[in-house]
């Protein structure tokens, strides 16, 4: 293995970019930037609590160090900067999400709604109506496994293919699993064309949220509560 700091740094530096950028376009549409105004007015009243801001400080801090500790003494023994083609790094994304959202469902089914953490995973569920920040109040301990899962698909992945994997595929894999994570917690209310298929991504998630017994524990893709017969049909989203 080598121990490639210059690929990592890319990997990095293309998720910052990509994540600022998107935010930015995504924002210049009105329909997305008037869910933002009401997510950002339904996380307030929450954020004014002492408790609530300490558990999101608590994650960013944790989520912090753990992706700092990756990127400097894991990641760069993975990834590379030699060109792949197209559809080995489709093949190597989508694999990195789908074994992700594998091991995460079976996380969350048997461990974070069985007994052993059922406790640490009940405070997330303490927010029935999720809104953007929601999904970061969550125990640091869940958080962590969360964080652990998804980073440790990456080199799961580069053994299994018997090779470090392009950055461009590790980065769009990173961007997108942050993003679908976040937004799964957003309250949108946008049921018509082009953001349809938005809408129905919460309202499953929204789902979830209802009670401790429901099901859709996978975060990414519902393939896995459909193969095991967990999928719960999507709830209407009202006003947060």
């Amino acid at each position: 293995m080598i121990y490639n700091w210059k690929a990592a740094l890319v990997v990095f530096a293309l998720v910052f970019f990509v994540s600022v950028l998107g935010r930015f376009l995504a924002f210049k549409i009105p329909a997305l930037q008037r869910m933002r105004e009401l997510n950002h007015e339904a996380d307030q009243p929450k954020l004014e609590r002492q408790r609530y801001r300490d558990v999101v400080k608590a994650n960013r801090k944790v989520g912090l160090a753990i992706n700092a500790f990756f990127y400097v003494a894991i990641l760069p023994f993975w990834v590379t900067l030699e060109s792949s083609s197209f559809w080995l790094s489709v093949l190597e994304a989508v694999a990195i999400l789908m074994l992700f959202d594998f091991v995460y469902y079976l996380t969350h089914r048997f461990l974070f709604h069985g007994k052993l953490l059922r406790k640490v995973h009940s405070l997330h569920h303490q927010a029935r109506k999720p809104t953007y920040v929601d999904a970061l109040y969550v125990h640091p301990l869940e958080t962590s496994i969360g964080l652990f899962l998804f980073l440790g698909s990456i080199p799961a992945v580069a053994l299994l293919m018997n090779a470090p994997l392009n950055v461009l595929p590790v980065a769009v894999a990173t961007v997108l699993f942050t993003q679908l994570n976040t937004i799964n917690h957003t309250w949108v209310n946008l049921p018509y064309f082009p953001f349809k298929t938005l809408n129905w991504v919460t309202s499953i998630h929204e789902a979830h949220h209802v009670d401790m017994d429901s099901g859709n524990y996978a975060t990414l893709t519902m393939l896995y509560d459909w193969m095991f017969g967990t999928l719960e049909e999507p709830v209407s989203r009202s006003e947060p």
